[in-house]
Order: C-alpha cells, then structure tokens, then sequence
C-alpha cells in the first residue's frame, strides 16, 4: 500500500477508537501507549488474516475441509485400511467422517447429498444419481462351520451345498443378490434359513451351525473360531466401487476417489 492511503486509513481508525496510534516525528513513527497496548492483537490479526487466506486456498483445493465417506462393512477388512492411511498422508487437514451403511443406502444419501462419496457392493440393485467405478475386486467362498462335512475340503462345487440352509444378507443386500445368482447358474435355488445385514453377523450364525454362507474372500482376515472358508471351483467375482455424486464432486471427495484408483491400479499391478 502506498503512503498517502495508509496514512489516511490510520487516520480514520484513530478517529474512529478517539486516541492516537502513532506519534508522528522527524525521525519517523512510534507507537503511543495505546498503540503499544494494540500491537499484540494487531499481529494476531494478521496471523488471523493469513490462516484465513490459507484455509481457504486449502479448501479451494480439496486440502481442508469435511469429508463425508459412507461403507459398507466388508469394505473394512482390506480397503479402507489401505485407502484412509494413504488418504490422510496426503490430506492431513481433511476431517473425515465414517458411517457404516447398506450399498443402496449410501447412494440414496449421496444423492441427497449427505455423504459426498461412498464405498459400495457393486452393481447397485436401484437407478440413483450417483457415478461409480470399481475400486477392489474379491470372490465369494463358502462358509461353513469347522465340523462341517465340507470343511476338509480345499475347493467345492456350489451345486454341492444345494441341501444346506443358507444364511443370507439382507433383502436388498447386493452381496444377496450375487450370492442367489451364482446358486442359480449353479442350478439351485438355496433354501435360505437366516438373514443378517452384516457380514460379521452372518459369520456368527455360521459359527452357530444355523447354516453355510456365501462371503468375500477378504472376510477371512475377521473369521471367526469355528468357521471354515472353502474357494468355489467356479469363481464368483464380487466388486467394491466407489460412489460419487452424478451432480458434481466436491474436491475432496475427488481426492479421495483418486487415492481409491491409485490403490486399485496397484492391487490389480
């Protein structure tokens, strides 16, 4: 700022607070007592008027701000503890936000806009305004308790277990839906004894001996005692994808969604 200008807004703040600043010499400026009594809160201010200048360059950039990152449960086995470290190296100013919820749930709530990205079962079983991509893929095993007269077996074929109760997900459960799908090709509709929403449930009533179920693989790295995970001799693949809004992204959100496709690429490497 030129002189003439600083001067005159000095000037009007004096005016304004009825005290001098500044005494004005030969020599040059020097602070009167209620100028020196100010200067500490001045400094603040301009620290203040940096962070603030900052902050909002860093959010402009998707580097401050919220996140909101809807899940379902099974994507917390292997994905979010390789994308949310990677996400927080790179961003330590965002503050996340987590909420544990059904596929079609957390596309109803980006749409709505009260989660900004999401971690879902693919391919969504409802039309909603949201894009998505693939971000792990696993394959559906065989669970079954340890007394089982499958649970010595390395590989089995599903038409094998067409005489089990089957404990299932949920009704809009996608993990269902691929899981009835892969019973059908196999030439079987299962007879299903139990629901549960959870995976971690659904391993429960397994351990219980209530019936078999049909998880992802990465399920294993929380199995329970007592429950045994069989490989199908006919792969089912079953896909975790990444929701953002059909409507527009906020920067965050696209830089989480980025740090997902990085670590995809390389698991898939």
């Amino acid at each position: 700022m030129s002189q003439p200008p600083l001067t005159v807004a000095i000037r009007k703040l004096e005016q304004e607070l009825g005290t001098k600043l500044f005494v004005r010499g030969p020599r040059g400026v020097t602070l009167t007592p209620a100028g020196q009594a100010a200067l500490s809160f001045a400094r603040a201010t301009l620290t203040q008027a940096d962070n603030f200048r900052s902050a909002v360059l860093e959010g402009t950039a998707g580097q401050r701000g919220r996140l909101r990152v809807g899940f379902v449960g099974s994507a917390t086995y292997e994905l979010m503890p390789r994308i949310i470290p990677a996400f927080r190296e790179h961003y330590p100013l965002i503050d996340m936000t987590l909420e544990e919820a059904t596929s079609i749930n957390i596309a109803r709530r980006i749409e709505a806009g009260d989660l900004d990205v999401g971690l879902v079962r693919l391919p969504l079983q409802e039309s909603v305004a949201v894009v998505s991509r693939p971000v792990d893929r696993d394959e559906l095993y065989l669970a079954v308790p340890s007394m089982h007269r499958f649970a010595a077996s390395a590989r089995i074929e599903l038409a094998d277990a067409r005489d089990e109760p089957f404990i299932m997900s949920g009704p809009i459960s996608v993990l269902r839906g691929t899981a009835l799908l892969a019973c059908q090709e196999a030439g079987f509709a299962p007879r299903i004894s139990q629901d549960a929403e959870q995976i971690n449930a659904i391993l429960s009533l397994v351990r219980s001996g209530l019936g078999v179920a049909l998880v992802p693989g990465r399920s294993a790295s929380a199995l329970p005692k007592g429950v045994r995970l069989i490989a199908l001799e006919q792969k089912v693949a079953v896909y975790t994808g990444l929701l953002l809004p059909k409507s527009g992204a906020i920067l965050a959100a696209e830089n989480f969604a980025s740090i997902a496709d990085i670590e995809w690429i390389s698991q898939r490497g």
